[in-house]
């Protein structure tokens, strides 16, 4: 019986989760800010990922409370932790960007972050790594070029690009004039200024 009763206090509480976070969505939709911020927060405070990504969003963008990108950081930190995508993204972007010069754990953990978000198939967090372990310190081109083919893979045209200027420098693949010009001609035609640049070179 004591069992029973505790899975109905979880479905219960996972129900109301829900249901707050979806007011919160309408709330966010009608611009009613405050109330939807409100919603967000009454759901993350019972550990509901979604509802914690969301108000990252709502500190980050000082939608519906004042812009703080610490607590943002904090609950995109908590919903990473039960590896929603989107928040694994943008805590690995707050620690990148935020970080110490020589906080090399933070790094660290931003790249694992980035690295789930990405094996999750998140497009912004493959492209994100590709760019990133082709620029790095010590680039790891190979790791770099099959990060870019899965966010080219899913539509990305920056990365496509990218994915063809790695074929015409030979960086992580053997250098191939015909493979950059295809992945080029693809970026082009889905928009990219600089690969329709690249063709003209």
């Amino acid at each position: 019986l004591e069992e029973a009763a505790f899975q109905l206090q979880q479905i219960f509480r996972i129900d109301i989760s829900i249901a707050l976070n979806i007011l919160g969505i309408e709330s966010m939709r009608a611009g009613h800010y405050r109330i939807a911020y409100t919603c967000f927060k009454l759901a993350a405070d019972r550990g509901y990922s979604k509802a914690q990504f969301n108000v990252g969003l709502c500190y980050e963008h000082g939608r519906g409370t004042e812009k703080d990108l610490e607590k943002a950081a904090f609950y995109y930190y908590h919903a990473a932790s039960s590896c929603h995508p989107m928040a694994q993204y943008r805590y690995a972007r707050y620690l990148i960007c935020h970080r110490p010069e020589n906080e090399w754990d933070r790094l660290q953990k931003a790249v694992a972050f980035l690295e789930q978000a990405a094996m999750a198939g998140l497009t912004e967090a493959q492209a994100y790594l590709g760019v990133f372990y082709m620029r790095g310190l010590q680039p790891k081109e190979k790791r770099g070029l099959k990060y870019l083919l899965l966010a080219a893979t899913n539509g990305d045209a920056q990365s496509r690009y990218h994915v063809g200027v790695c074929y015409e420098r030979g960086l992580g693949v053997q250098q191939n004039l015909a493979e950059a010009m295809k992945h080029y001609r693809q970026s082009a035609a889905a928009g990219n200024r600089n690969a329709q640049d690249r063709l003209q070179v």
